[in-house]
């Protein structure tokens, strides 16, 4: 079992800076891929960014060259740093944790429960 907690939200305006941190149980956590993903109110749940137990990271497009995915093992805990925010990237944002699998399909095995990120214009 891998419990996620998520922090680092908050109000921010267009043009801003964000670091959100996941924190996890587990001695294991190497072991997964983690990813974040972000709602937006009405609209579905999306891949942001993902990275692998090693040092491999993917974006998807609308944040690529904005948003920079990290770990650290050694603490449980991965980051997303989101630069240049938009108000398009006003969302919930969760992190996720994963064995295998497709990183920017939904089905990860395990989920935080979400911190609200808003950019003001």
């Amino acid at each position: 079992q891998v419990q996620l907690v998520e922090s680092g939200g908050g109000l921010v305006q267009a043009g801003g800076s964000l670091r959100l941190s996941c924190a996890a149980s587990g001695r294991t956590f190497s072991s997964y891929a983690m990813g974040w993903f972000r709602q937006a109110s009405g609209k579905e749940r999306e891949f942001v960014a993902a990275v692998r137990s090693g040092i491999s990271t993917y974006y998807a497009h609308s944040v690529k060259g904005r948003f920079t995915i990290s770990r650290d093992n050694a603490k449980n805990t991965v980051y997303l740093q989101m630069n240049s925010l938009k108000p398009e990237d006003t969302a919930v944002y969760y992190c996720a944790a994963r064995i295998s699998g497709r990183l920017e399909s939904l089905d990860y095995d395990y989920w935080g429960q979400g911190t609200q990120v808003t950019v003001s214009s």
